[in-house]
Order: C-alpha cells, then sequence, then structure tokens
C-alpha cells in the first residue's frame, strides 16, 4: 500500500501523455490508430500549400501533409512530406499534384493515380514525381490575361486605323460637307416649321371654304330639274329617230329613195362639170343672156 499512491500517479502521467500525443495528432488530423505510409514531392513554388492541408485522390480524403523542408539553393527548393493509408497502392506514373482546394485559394495534394494498372508500386518513403495544377482563379487570370493582350492589340490597330483615316484630306472634306448639310438641315427644318405654324392654318381654311363652295354647287345640281332635263332630252331624240326612220320627209326621202339621191348626185355632178368648165373657158361664156338680156 506504501506504493500505491506512486503507480497512481506514474498511471494518470502517462494517460495525460497519452492523452496529450493522441489530441496533438488528432488536431492535425492523423489517426494514430491508423498506419500510413509515406512519401515525398518537390516544388519550385507551393503557392501557398500548408501543413496538415489534405492530400485528396479523386475527391476523398486519403492522408494529410506532414512536413514542408526548403532548400532555397536548389532549383526545387521545397520538399513536401505526406502520409496517406497504407492500404492505398500507389503504382508507378502516380504524380503528386499541387491543386487549388475550392474558391478559396487555398492549396492541397491531388494523388494523379494512372488509371491503367501497372504491377510496380512506389513504397513508402519513395520521391513522387510533381506537378502544378492551376485552380479556377489561375486558369481564369491567365485567359483573361490572353483575350486582354488580344484585346488590347486589336484597339491599338484601331486607333492607328482611325488616326490615318482621320488625317486624310478626304474624310476633311466629307466632314466639312456634313456639316455644311446639317446647317442647311436646320435652316430648311426651321423654314418647314414656319410654314406649318403660319402659313398651313391660312392654307386649311382656304381649302375648307373651297369644298363648303363645292358642297354648295353639288347641293344646286342635286336640287335642280335633272329629271325635267332628261325627260326633254329623251324626247328630242326620239323625234329625231322618227325623222331618220320616216320616208315621208326630206331627210327620209334622201335617205330612204334611191332614185332621188341619184338624180341629186347626177345633178351635183353636172354642176361640178359646169363649174369646172366655167373655170376654165370664161370667155365660151361671155355673150350668155342672164335672166333674158346679153351682156354686152
Amino acid at each position: 500500500m506504501k506504493h500505491a499512491r506512486e503507480i497512481k500517479v506514474a498511471v494518470l502521467a502517462t494517460v495525460c501523455v497519452f492523452l496529450v500525443y493522441f489530441g496533438f495528432y488528432f488536431l492535425r488530423g492523423v489517426n494514430i490508430f491508423s498506419p500510413v505510409d509515406s512519401y515525398v514531392g518537390k516544388f519550385a513554388n507551393v503557392g501557398g500549400l500548408t501543413e496538415q492541408a489534405p492530400v485528396m485522390v479523386r475527391g476523398y480524403k486519403v492522408g494529410q501533409v506532414d512536413e514542408i523542408t526548403y532548400d532555397f539553393s536548389q532549383s526545387e527548393a521545397f520538399t513536401v512530406h505526406m502520409s496517406i493509408d497504407n492500404h492505398i497502392v500507389l503504382p508507378a506514373g502516380t504524380r503528386m499534384v499541387l491543386a487549388s482546394n475550392g474558391l478559396l485559394g487555398g492549396k492541397m495534394i491531388e494523388l494523379d493515380i494512372p488509371s491503367s494498372y501497372v504491377q510496380a508500386a512506389y513504397h513508402s518513403g519513395d520521391t513522387l514525381p510533381t506537378m502544378v495544377a492551376l485552380g479556377l482563379v489561375e486558369s481564369l487570370e491567365a485567359g483573361v490575361l490572353v483575350q486582354l493582350d488580344s484585346a488590347m492589340a486589336q484597339a491599338n490597330e484601331l486607333l492607328l486605323s482611325l488616326n490615318g483615316q482621320l488625317s486624310d484630306q478626304n474624310i476633311r472634306s466629307t466632314l466639312a460637307n456634313v456639316h455644311r448639310i446639317t446647317e442647311n438641315l436646320n435652316v430648311t427644318s426651321q423654314d418647314l416649321k414656319y410654314l406649318t405654324h403660319a402659313q398651313l392654318p391660312g392654307m386649311v381654311a382656304k381649302a375648307d371654304t373651297a369644298m363648303s363652295d363645292l358642297r354648295e354647287v353639288l347641293s344646286e345640281v342635286q336640287q335642280a330639274d335633272l329629271n325635267h332635263t332628261l325627260s326633254v332630252l329623251d324626247t328630242t331624240v326620239t323625234q329625231l329617230q322618227q325623222v331618220l326612220t320616216s320616208k315621208e320627209g326630206t331627210l327620209g326621202m334622201l335617205l330612204y329613195d334611191d332614185d332621188l339621191y341619184a338624180h341629186v348626185d347626177s345633178a351635183v355632178v353636172s354642176l361640178q362639170a359646169l363649174v369646172s368648165d366655167l373655170k376654165a373657158n370664161p370667155k365660151r361664156y361671155v355673150n350668155i343672156q342672164v335672166f333674158g338680156k346679153k351682156k354686152d
């Protein structure tokens, strides 16, 4: 019983040490009850990678970064030590990829395991080949910078072309002509405005007066005895038709009596012959008695 107190103190100290050790590694994300394998990778720039950063395989955490050491005398100054579950086999060709962990800019290690199975595998303590993958922000920055450079080059070309065009005398003359045309359009607009406000109302009033006069004329025409006029005209046409169709009158006999037409036509022909002979031989008719008297 004399050593019971010392035994209790020793047991309590051991438990405390174990709890401190377990708590330390638990806070670092290391499961001390799960055996792990350690691997090493070298980088020229870790881009903000820190210890306890996760080690992922296709989005699943399989380990963490234990330590980062550096030697700036080397081109690949940073050595990253990581530990992963020893159940994971890393075939030959597996690479440690420094990648972005989310949109906030954190870094992690992504194990790029080849899809085709290779019999040879890395062992704990081996150094794996490395590469750096551009994150979303870096990709956007690279794309934006390239597009910005291209846009700036095109803008410079456009400005140079525009300066060359503006320095051309023809462009200056064209701009001067456009200025004169604009001034003429302003004058024309003022004239049109004056015509619209000053003369157009009078023209509209005169048009209204003319329309009123025309309506009065049409009203008088409508009020006229148009039926009586048409009746008289119809009677006249009927009488003319009767005269033309009647054989009793002189006009009807001329139209329908062939003998009378022949006699009249013969008389006209004889008269024309006499007039022609009179013009040709006037002396022949000098001694002809006119109304029973002999012309001296």
